[in-house]
C-alpha cells in the first residue's frame, strides 16, 4: 500500500493480496484523519465478505472467493477511541456484467485498488441505537 495527501485529499494504491479494510485504516492513522468520506474507490477484489442488513444483529453476510470488479466504493471513516470505524457500502461487477452490491465488510485486493478519500475535521462518534442494533452515526 501506498498513499498520498495533499490539501485534505488522500489518494491510496492498495496492492494484490492486501485487505482493504486494513489498509484504509492503515492511511487513515499515517495522516491523522479524524473523520472522512471515500469519494472514489475503484479497482478488483477478491475474497470479499457482503453484508445486507436485515433487522437488528443480523447483516445477512455472504462470502465470495471469485474476484470482482469495484464498480463504486463509498462509505465514510471515523476515529474512535484508538480505532477508525468504517461504515463502506461497495457495488461490484462480474465477468459477465452483471452487478451487485452491498455493505463491505472485507476483501482482498485481486489486481489493484485505488481509493480517494476527503479528510475532514468534523467531530463525529457512532453511539449503538437500541431500536436498531447499529453503531449508528451520532451528530449531537
Amino acid at each position: 500500500m501506498k498513499s498520498k495527501e495533499k490539501e485534505n485529499l488522500i489518494f491510496i494504491r492498495i496492492y494484490e493480496n492486501e485487505d482493504i479494510n486494513e489498509k484504509i485504516k492503515l492511511s487513515c492513522k499515517k495522516h491523522k484523519v479524524k473523520t472522512a468520506i471515500i469519494i472514489s474507490g475503484i479497482g478488483q477484489v477478491k475474497e470479499l465478505t457482503l453484508g445486507y442488513f436485515k433487522q437488528k444483529g443480523d447483516y445477512s453476510p455472504k462470502y465470495y472467493k471469485k474476484a470482482f470488479e469495484i464498480l463504486n466504493l463509498s462509505g465514510n471513516i471515523i476515529k474512535q477511541s484508538d480505532d477508525y470505524l468504517l461504515h463502506l457500502h461497495i457495488t461490484l461487477g462480474d465477468q459477465n456484467k452483471n452487478a451487485i452490491g452491498g455493505h463491505f465488510i472485507k476483501g482482498k485486493v485481486s489486481v489493484t485498488a485505488e481509493i480517494a478519500l476527503l479528510k475532514t475535521n468534523i467531530s463525529l462518534k457512532r453511539r449503538l441505537d437500541k431500536k436498531t442494533g447499529l453503531q449508528a452515526l451520532n451528530l449531537e
